[in-house]
């Protein structure tokens, strides 16, 4: 059933699905966040013992803000990493970077790992047994961790040698703030405290921790009674760390470690503040950050949308909720900053920290679905922020516009790679995410702040395309790499990728739907790349990944599918050919290779042509890729242990199988089978386009 004059008892829904763990998981540390910070913890609360987490989903301390690049004496740049390609009969650079065979050259390597994501440090338990050893991970008896997602609280208990200790972490909603309380008789007897320790920052692809370089960092200390001004300086960037605790004792333990310790039995307080400048505002003690987490939580989950599975019959529904609710505190946490998150969040490093722009859409879009189009508008401005930077781009490579970034950090400077610079499914996402923001507030101010974004986006959509004179059309590519990468090898000869041309014909229509409401006159070139645009390609009654050899290999994303899914109809799309195309790809993809977000976007497809039970059923397709974790993460590989375009991912698919898209079936809840095991309740979610 679709929501009802008795609205979801969310507090219930919400905490059934509260995450309690009675024993370490090298892959199930716990975060607590706020979008811009998170902090990441093991089975005691903190990060005592990062060791054990190296080989499954590391531990870090990661703020939007914190990042850090090591020297450039060559004074590389980009123009070092630029190679042509023929396209349309001139030659266009590209950012390949391309070294010796399988190997970037030295500009390229650098540019790519710098800046890279910084670990702000490493707040941890000093833990000694009575013999006066550091005890292990595997001392702790009876260990049991809840994270409380109705208040934001996560609460960790265990015993060491029979001795009890309690350890509370809660971070402040809108401060990069994190509250400690830790009670253990331990305390008094000088076998527990809590640790501070700075590191370099790490250079690598999936490591953020540098503790081989001491000599290349300094902390500049000022501690005074119960408070320590930290002043953290690693080559040229620098940030600000703030300790203060009501009672106990702050020591200098090495250069770049503190200890925080209390011994008159009472519980130890401690509240650490991380900043990139000068932190002049008092810091809150720990029942002041509680209590602000705690009113933040329950807001959260009270607005926007919610979604019920409890009545339904299928034994799916349950662990679907589970991933659904889990989903909605991970996104909020590391998804919802102000610039687009990497892809595995604030809790640990990938592509050296950079974030992808053509997964920002899957990290962040179902805010707006599930009516909280806040979340993802904290982000827009970062766009107009680069625009300087995207237009430089095009302008090198003969285009106008806009030609936005794939892999990138917040200078907007785009990472060289032998694929990346190739993508163009990234350009349509800021038409989308500014579209979605005008069916939430379909105002003047809404067209007005978004426009130049809008346009300019558009502009290098337009002049992208080559004419085709033989074919009286415009074609997408060479050279060109669609979002299945597995045609890279081919870059430099592949044409008409079926999603992007569906993307690229809904941009630039709904472009000029934003021109005709701020009252302007259709843009002429816009409109004669929009009507000639080369339509997909079918072999065999379905859509072709691309419209050159090898037309389509079963591996990696089966992003044509996304072309009547992510993608709302459009002409170029027949919707049977699209129904055969699906059931193709569930006949023969070879799913080890695909990522955690092509589940939800069969799961989109299926439901825009009809299939409810082939969407239910592509949401639990049997991969290691499609795992949700005990912590509530995507799993991808020992690589990649989470990845959260696939929580991002189901939500959008989930909001949309329930409250619909444009055009829909009138029923309440039409991706949803009406075999009458799928009674889903829902309430606050907004349509698909």
């Amino acid at each position: 059933m679709m929501h009802t004059t008795d609205p979801i008892d969310r507090r219930a829904l919400v905490t059934r699905h509260n995450v309690t763990l009675n024993a370490a998981d090298p892959l199930a540390p716990l975060s607590v966040g706020n979008g811009e910070f998170a902090f990441t913890a093991d089975i005691t609360g903190l990060q005592t013992f990062p060791e054990f987490h190296e080989l499954g989903m590391p531990l870090g301390t990661h703020a939007q803000w914190g990042w850090h690049s090591l020297p450039n004496p060559e004074n590389y740049r980009l123009e070092d990493t630029l190679e042509d390609y023929v396209v349309d009969g001139r030659n266009v650079p590209y950012a390949t970077g391309r070294g010796e065979p399988d190997i970037y050259s030295p500009a390229a390597s650098w540019l790519r790992a710098n800046p890279h994501r910084l670990h702000l440090g490493q707040i941890g338990l000093r833990l000694t047994r009575a013999d006066g050893s550091p005890a292990e991970i595997g001392d702790l008896e009876n260990p049991r961790q809840t994270l409380d997602l109705w208040g934001g609280l996560l609460s960790s208990r265990f015993e060491l040698e029979g001795q009890p200790v309690r350890v509370l972490t809660v971070c402040h909603p809108a401060r990069d703030v994190l509250a400690v309380r830790v009670e253990s008789p331990l305390l008094a007897a000088g076998r527990l405290a809590i640790s501070l320790a700075f590191l370099y920052g790490a250079a690598e692809w999936g490591n953020a921790a540098d503790w081989g370089h001491p000599d290349r960092h300094t902390t500049q200390a000022r501690i005074a009674g119960r408070r320590a001004d930290l002043i953290r300086v690693l080559d040229e960037d620098r940030y600000h760390v703030r300790v203060v605790c009501p009672a106990g004792a702050i020591r200098v333990k090495s250069q770049h470690a503190y200890e925080i310790a209390r011994q008159d039995g009472g519980p130890l307080e401690v509240v650490f503040a991380f900043a990139p400048g000068e932190i002049a505002e008092p810091l809150p003690d720990f029942d002041t950050v509680g209590a602000a987490a705690a009113h933040h939580w329950q807001q959260f989950w009270i607005s926007g949308g919610a979604v019920d599975f409890s009545a339904c019959d299928d034994p799916r529904a349950a662990e679907l909720e589970r991933r659904v609710v889990l989903s909605q505190y991970l996104t909020a946490i590391q998804c919802a900053g102000s610039i687009p998150p990497q892809e595995t969040g604030l809790v640990c490093n990938s592509w050296f920290g950079k974030f992808h722009l053509e997964m920002h859409w899957w990290h962040a879009v179902h805010f707006a679905l599930w009516d909280r189009l806040p979340l993802l508008e904290r982000s827009l401005p970062w766009y107009r922020s680069i625009l300087p930077l995207a237009q430089a781009t095009a302008e090198r490579q003969g285009y106008r516009g806009a030609r936005w970034p794939k892999m990138v950090s917040p200078d907007g400077r785009e990472s060289p790679s032998e694929v990346g610079v190739f993508l163009v499914w990234q350009q349509p996402h800021p038409i989308y995410y500014a579209e979605l923001c005008y069916r939430a507030r379909p105002e003047r101010e809404t067209l007005e702040r978004y426009r130049e974004v809008v346009f300019e986006t558009a502009e290098f959509m337009a002049s992208y395309p080559a004419w085709d004179e033989a074919g009286r059309r415009y074609v997408l590519g060479p050279a060109l790499i669609p979002a299945q990468e597995s045609y890279g090898p081919e870059r430099a000869l592949t044409l008409n990728p079926t999603f992007e041309l569906a993307y690229w014909h809904w941009g630039l229509e709904t472009a000029q739907t934003w021109r005709e409401r701020l009252g302007l006159e259709r843009q002429p070139q816009w409109e004669r790349v929009f009507q000639h645009l080369a339509r997909p390609t079918i072999r065999e009654g379905a859509y072709a990944a691309i419209e050159t050899p090898p037309f389509t290999i079963p591996t990696d994303h089966p992003s044509m599918l996304a072309a009547l899914g992510l993608v709302p109809p459009t002409s170029l799309i027949d919707p049977e050919v699209m129904g055969r195309t699906l059931d193709r790809v569930l006949q023969t993809w070879e799913w080890p290779t695909s990522w955690g977000w092509d589940y939800p976007m069969m799961a989109m497809t299926a439901a825009r042509l009809g299939r409810t039970g082939q969407a239910i059923d592509a949401l639990f397709i049997a991969s290691e890729n499609n795992r949700y974790l005990a912590n509530g993460h995507n799993f991808q590989t020992a690589r990649l242990p989470l990845y959260l375009p696939g929580n991002g991912g189901l939500l959008a698919a989930v909001a949309m199988m329930a409250a619909g898209w444009d055009g829909c079936p009138d029923l309440p809840a039409p991706g949803f089978p009406t075999d009458g095991r799928w009674r889903v309740r829902w309430e606050g979610l907004k349509r698909m386009p």
